[in-house]
């Protein structure tokens, strides 16, 4: 690190109570005034306060006017299929060659309905219960499947009152279930065979051991049938007895053995994320208060052993989840949602400050690079597909703090994505946001009709069609509680 060294200040979980103890005392507080006068939300010194936002419904409009953009790009070129190459034309099947499922058009359904598109919505339905059939010979991931199909048609059901998308989202369900059941530790294998039950890959990330319990509660909430709850909490029970002694978790385990194969600790970094996210979002959802524990117990460790302080801003490093010893500084994107998840799960002040720290990339890039050392404050990885996090993370924040910061940033992600994403055919990747112009490349991930234009919207929209007081988001941006009665 050379002479940059002496810019890092671990924070201590000690540290960071009793910082925000002396911000509460003093009214201005300790960590605030290590940080410049830009760095607070709100401050008329900060960037984001020179953002020229429309007014609510004028900016909900446009919002809704690039998603239909975007939609109806996929609509033309790629109907059916999973997702469309908007610059080509052409489209991308995501799970298997060959065999669409219509992925785009299942992580569009409770989009469509928040933004009022209900003739699109009934195509959209329609199209899936008369072309839908699961009994595909073909290894599906599951962790992807879980998010983005089972995800999205409960999401579908719980928008459009369809028994048939219920019916369905079983029907696939069932199928991913011997990855869980087959499985020794009780953790999933990462693929399995929808029509066959074969099941492979045995040393999956934490994500993808973790984040199904709210899809899977869901399900076992709306058919009766607990065993896709049980399954989902034997998983994360597996990870929890194998904690170090710091109370801290590697990268991926042996879903056979048990046995660690990576003791890094991610922190909030992939391919870890989610595994965190849905321990709070169980305890929101159902109540869970095995999840609340162990979301307390697993975020205090890494407030403790990951959370550092490098010229002004809060980053988590990478440590040896044994010893607590410093293994990296690499920041990815994918991360930027963790400030409102930390924010919501408890401790508002390091949520806000860790956003903070994203938001300061953002006026270095006004698309964000897609992993960074903040150590040096360099891109170690350039493109961008299309990400959802940072806004993610801004639309948490604002419910729960209703500071119009969060919208102005949100703003300038949204003209950031509109002014170097934006073609013809929709939007599309991003291969260097380090150029000018930016290198665009061509797909259109279908996460992004789930996520990113959702996000937006809810921030600015007045519809009656989400409760932003008392919701439960999915990963993948699904609506899960938040919604009222169907109108």
């Amino acid at each position: 690190m050379g002479t940059a060294a002496h810019h890092r200040t671990p924070l201590s979980r000690r540290r960071l109570l009793a910082a925000a103890a002396a911000a509460s005392a003093a009214g201005a507080g300790a960590l605030a005034q290590a940080a410049p006068a830009w760095a607070l939300p709100g401050s008329a010194a900060h960037p984001a306060a020179a953002v020229r936002v429309p007014a609510g419904p004028q900016a909900a409009g446009e919002i809704r006017a690039e998603f239909l953009h975007a939609w109806n790009g996929y609509r033309a070129a790629a109907w059916g299929h999973d997702e469309v190459r908007p610059v080509s034309g052409t489209w991308n099947e995501f799970f298997a060659a060959g065999h669409p499922v219509g992925l785009s058009v299942i992580e569009a359904l409770d989009t469509l309905y928040v933004m009022e598109l209900d003739d699109d919505l009934t195509e959209a339905a329609d199209w899936l219960e008369q072309n839908l059939d699961f009994d595909i010979d073909a290894d599906f991931h599951v962790f992807e499947a879980i998010i983005r199909v089972v995800g999205g048609l409960l999401a579908g059901h719980l928008v459009t009152g369809r028994r048939s998308l219920l019916d369905l989202c079983v029907d696939f369900t069932d199928r991913l279930l011997p990855a869980f059941t087959k499985s020794p530790t009780g953790m999933p294998y990462t693929r399995a065979n929808l029509r066959t039950g074969e099941v492979h890959g045995t040393t999956p990330p934490l994500a993808e051991i973790g984040t199904n319990i709210l899809e899977f509660g869901m399900l076992s909430k709306l058919t009766g049938d607990g065993k896709y709850y049980e399954a989902a909490k034997r998983a994360y029970r597996a990870v929890l007895d194998r904690r170090s002694s710091l109370d801290l978790l590697g990268t991926r385990l042996d879903v056979e053995t048990g046995r660690w194969t990576d003791p890094t600790d991610q922190g909030p970094n992939p391919p870890v994320d989610s595994f965190y996210e849905y321990l709070w979002g169980a305890w929101e959802l159902f109540g869970d208060r095995d999840c609340l524990r162990w979301w307390r117990l697993l975020n205090g460790a890494m407030t403790e052993h990951l959370v550092e302080e490098w010229d002004g801003h809060v980053w988590y490093r990478q440590v040896d989840f044994a010893t607590g010893e410093t293994t990296g500084r690499r920041q990815s994107e994918l991360a930027s949602f963790w400030g409102g998840l930390v924010a919501k799960g408890g401790d508002r002040r390091l949520g806000e400050r860790y956003h903070r720290s994203w938001e300061s990339v953002l006026q270095r890039w006004p698309v964000l690079p897609e992993e960074i050392d903040y150590g040096t404050m360099t891109p170690t990885s350039r493109g961008n597909q299309f990400r959802p996090e940072y806004v993610n993370g801004a639309f948490d924040l604002y419910w729960l703090t209703k500071d119009d910061f969060y919208r102005r940033t949100a703003w300038q992600y949204f003209e950031g994505m509109k002014a170097h994403a934006r073609v013809p055919g929709g939007y599309t990747i991003l291969e260097d946001v380090t150029t000018s112009p930016m290198r665009q490349g061509d797909l259109f991930p279908a996460y992004a009709f789930a996520e990113n234009f959702k996000y937006l919207y809810l921030m600015f929209a007045r519809t009656r069609r989400f409760d932003g007081s008392d919701y439960v988001l999915s990963t993948e941006g699904k609506i899960l509680r938040g919604l009222p009665r169907r109108l």
